[in-house]
């Protein structure tokens, strides 16, 4: 690692000399907070959107019939039955006891298994939906954390999170303890790596987020993440070969930046000081499933300029997850790209549920909305900078959704191809979401007992 004092002063006057060109010609990575778009930066853009054209799925709606075939197939086989879907006391749904009942395919893929420690890159068979075939760092060794400081942007410590993240190899990160990780900036992670909490109460929290930037093969499971602050920016190593100065970040929970192949599974989040979740500027093939989001405003954000064209790349599968207490919006706010809502609980929200612009398709199947008292806040749906005329055309579909408390789905568009042919496997119906998303969130997994 360089670490001299020359190369930092070096640095910060090549940062001075460029910034005013990096303004003019590079808006777009200003907003990913790269100051100096080097050559290392150039050629991790120009790799990332080749994987990322690699990962683009030219039917999507193969993969919404696959992700649907899963769940039939596993509740077929698990007993899962039909429910009149009115229950939303969930803390009686969580406070199971018993033998293990993973009520969703992605889990019962590995949940049940009582050496789950043992066999922890289990998991990396799991993904469902555009993230499917998400290893991480299956190929890697498994690498401790043990150490939950963070004060060395430069030169982390081994030991800790931020040393795991930025090694050039595979790697399965796990914990050796309960911990609460207060990044001093914004965690970048390298390609094929796993951030794996189970077995471990991981807080990350009161600092820098996490930021997926040009990268691929990302696999985040079982973190809380919550109060994420914008940071400050400075010289930040991003590689074991490479630092450079960052901007001010924006303090999402997570921010998937120009990345492929990521799946955002079983994690808790809240009370960011801007989103939880941004997947943008043509990132794709993502997954974010059995996750559990409270106390936020603008939750998710899929594609983040109307300006931006690549994002027709962007597809992502939203699902098992609950939406629940303090969400105001954006559940999520979607432009360009292809986004399957499928068998997600949405008990609260403010303003809207599902929203976008510049023509998203948008497949919403099976998820329950209960709908605020407020009767201005009935519907799901808000289009944004497009007149009925023009919005029209957009493909927004609900099939199997369970609407309540007087909530509505306004669809437009036609029915994507395939989603309604003969033979194609619909979702399970909005009655079956409290049990699908029975366990979202982080896990409380002891070693040795089915998690």
């Amino acid at each position: 690692m360089r670490s001299s004092e020359t190369s930092v002063k070096n640095c910060r006057l090549k940062f001075s000399i460029l910034f005013v060109f990096v303004i003019i010609i590079f808006p777009h990575y200003l907003r990913a907070h790269i100051a100096d778009f080097d050559e290392v930066w150039q050629e991790r853009a120009k790799e990332a959107k080749k994987a990322a054209y690699k990962a683009y799925r030219p039917h999507p709606e193969k993969v919404t019939q696959s992700f649907n075939h899963h769940v039939h197939k596993d509740s077929e086989g698990s007993g899962i039955g039909n429910h009149n879907g009115n229950s939303t006391n969930r803390r009686n749904l969580r406070s199971h006891r018993g033998p293990c009942v993973a009520t969703n395919p992605i889990d019962r893929c590995w949940r049940c298994d009582k050496n789950w420690a043992k066999h922890r890159k289990r998991l990396a068979k799991c993904a469902l939906g555009f993230g499917q075939g998400t290893t991480g760092g299956k190929d890697g060794k498994i690498y401790v954390v043990t150490d939950p400081s963070d004060d060395d942007l430069l030169n982390p410590k081994p030991g800790t999170l931020r040393y795991g993240v930025i090694q050039p190899e595979p790697l399965w990160i796990v914990f050796a303890r309960d911990m609460i990780i207060r990044l001093a900036e914004e965690l970048m992670v390298s390609s094929n790596k796993t951030i794996d909490g189970r077995g471990a109460r991981v807080h990350i929290c009161n600092g820098g987020q996490i930021t997926i930037q040009f990268v691929e093969n990302v696999i985040l499971h079982g973190l809380h993440i919550h109060d994420i602050k914008a940071g400050n920016g400075g010289l930040v190593r991003d590689s074991v070969e490479h630092y450079g100065f960052r901007t001010r970040s924006d303090g999402d929970g997570i921010s998937v930046f120009g990345s492929s192949r990521v799946w955002i599974d079983h994690i808790s989040m809240s009370n960011c000081q801007d989103g939880l979740i941004d997947v943008i500027m043509a990132s794709t093939a993502v997954t974010i499933s059995n996750c559990h989001f409270t106390h936020h405003n603008e939750v998710m954000l899929f594609g983040a300029s109307d300006g931006y064209s690549e994002d027709q790349v962007m597809q992502v599968t939203v699902a098992f997850n609950h939406f629940g207490q303090g969400l105001v919006q954006r559940m999520p706010r979607c432009r360009w790209g292809f986004i399957h809502v499928v068998n997600n609980d949405y008990t609260h929200w403010l303003m809207y549920a599902i929203g976008g612009s510049q023509h998203p398709t948008i497949i919403s199947q099976g998820n329950r909305f209960i709908a605020p008292r407020d009767i201005n806040c009935k519907e799901v749906t808000k289009r944004d900078y497009a007149p009925e005329s023009v919005w029209k055309t957009w493909n927004w579909r609900s099939e199997g959704d369970l609407l309540m408390n007087g909530a509505f789905f306004v669809e437009s568009g036609n029915p994507v191809n395939n989603i309604r042919k003969k033979g194609v496997i619909t979702a399970k119906p909005g009655s079956f979401v409290t049990r699908l998303t029975r366990f979202s969130g982080a896990l409380n997994c002891v070693k040795h007992k089915p998690c």
